[in-house]
């Protein structure tokens, strides 16, 4: 193994740098000055997000334990980009009196998670992927607790872990009973041995009902809409988009290549969980007041409109799944974004809060209008393309009763989505939120989700990047 070897590695590695960089530099930056750590760690994260692009070499190391792929590289990319633009949002929450002494710990505690993710997404053995899962979910219960001055803020940390537990023995019991039945954690061994015997099947369910919880599939998804609440708008963004990314990629990576010769054992499993987990998330979201509880539903929704790529089983299904969670990226940090700003402008986080916010805020208005819309899937924004290509790969397996259940599904969004629309536009409010003047660092991550909306959808050259390296993946 030389140096050559371990670049496969340079996210990680950088990462990790990076928070150890941070550390140092909150040791020796003085208590008066520690909001300069802020323009400082962006800088630096988005220094690795550049240099995350450069090209990689494929390959293994630590004996298969961890795969070097241009699949990964490009997940890591994509879940880079949605932490730098979070960062970026964040930047005027930080700089409140109360977050004064702990800008450098948001900062070590996000860029965990994140390691965290990377490695589950490279491993290649179900030792590491877990590894992985637990580096990625316990700084996150640490985040959604951070605001500790309310105390909904501890709720949803208190929630958090312990749903994460329970949902990881779960799952690390059904990876005992894989193991136990194949005699092997490598990736490899057991998609070449095996075989649907009735260990398995259990162990598979351990395991699906484990990562229903990380991507809060119904009817795991409980804990969804009280964490999403309780936590601080810029964790919650985190959660819904960062967190179900990574997850989403690993469960089909692992779908597609450990239990790809079981597909007909899997399929019914995951076509009942789109169909419920479309369904749910929508019907609920239609009930709600709260925006952060409104998201929270909506990101249910949108995860099971992911598992119709998962169905495909195919390069086209993986490519629809990395391009949609690259267009959610965009699309739902930029409605967090809005919500973000108006919270930390005036602290209203309600749909009734934002009647008449078009006269005060036009512009905010009509970006979170372009990104409901891209959530809702509507021509000609970038969030419909990525819905096109999901039901296109879920047909191509022959499943149009799935998709006409995902089209009907999609008018449901649209109308719940319209109703903030409607709130903004046309509802009337004697006080509404103030106009204001968002930071220079949140109108650049607002610009950067609506350029990623618009030239995602537009530039076919993306989708057939993206298709190339997942056929050279596996397929």
């Amino acid at each position: 193994m030389n140096i050559g070897q371990f670049i496969m590695m340079r996210h990680e590695l950088l990462l990790t740098a990076v928070a150890l960089i941070i550390l140092i530099a909150e040791i020796f930056t003085a208590d008066n000055s520690k909001k300069k750590l802020i323009p400082f760690s962006i800088g630096l994260f988005a220094l690795v997000t550049i240099l995350g692009f450069l090209p990689v070499q494929e390959g293994t190391l630590f004996g298969g334990s961890y795969q070097g792929s241009h699949l990964a590289a490009l997940m890591k990319n994509v879940l880079n980009i949605g932490v730098l633009i979070i960062f970026l949002q964040a930047e005027g929450w930080l700089r409140r009196d109360e977050n004064a002494d702990r800008i450098s710990e948001y900062f070590l505690l996000t860029i965990s998670t994140l390691i965290g993710m990377n490695f589950m997404i490279s491993a290649g053995d179900f030792l590491i992927f877990y590894v992985g899962l637990e580096t990625a979910t316990i700084p996150i219960a640490a985040l959604a607790a951070y605001d500790r001055i309310r105390s909904r803020s501890a709720e949803a940390g208190i929630k958090l872990i312990l749903s994460s537990a329970l949902s990881s023995g779960v799952l690390l019991f059904g990876l005992s009973l894989i193991y136990g039945a194949m005699g092997s954690i490598y990736f490899a061994d057991v998609a070449q041995t095996v075989t649907a015997n009735s260990m398995v099947a259990l162990g598979f369910i351990f395991f699906v009902s484990g990562m229903g919880f990380k991507i809060s599939l119904v009817p795991f998804h409980f804990w969804t809409a009280d964490v999403y609440e309780g936590a601080p708008v810029n964790v919650t963004s985190y959660l819904s988009v960062i967190s179900k990314g990574a997850a989403s990629f690993i469960f089909a990576i692992i779908l597609f290549t450990v239990f790809k010769t079981l597909t007909e054992m899997w399929k019914p499993v995951i076509y009942t969980l789109a169909v419920f987990t479309m369904t749910i998330g929508n019907l609920f979201a239609l009930r709600q007041q709260n925006l952060k509880r409104f998201l929270a539903f909506s990101s249910i929704a949108q995860a099971g409109f992911i598992l119709l790529g998962i169905l495909g089983a195919n390069d086209l299904g993986m490519t629809a799944i990395v391009y949609f969670v690259l267009i959610y990226v965009f699309t739902n940090l930029g409605a967090f974004g809005v919500v973000e700003a108006i919270s930390n402008a005036s602290g209203v986080e309600t749909i009734k809060g934002y009647n008449g916010l078009y006269k005060t805020n036009p512009k905010l208005s009509l970006l979170m209008t372009l990104a409901l819309f891209s959530l809702a899937g509507i021509p000609p924004v970038a969030g419909f393309f990525g819905k096109f290509f999901l039901f296109t790969s879920a047909a191509s397996s022959g499943y149009y009763i799935l998709v006409l259940i995902a089209v009907l599904n999609a008018t449901i969004s649209l109308y719940y989505y319209l109703l903030v629309v409607r709130a903004m536009f046309i509802e009337k409010s004697d006080n509404p939120v103030p106009a204001f003047k968002s930071s220079p660092y949140m109108r650049v991550a607002l610009l950067l989700c609506v350029a990623g909306i618009f030239a995602v959808g537009f530039a076919s050259v993306i989708f057939d990047s993206i298709r190339e390296i997942s056929q050279n993946f596996m397929f």
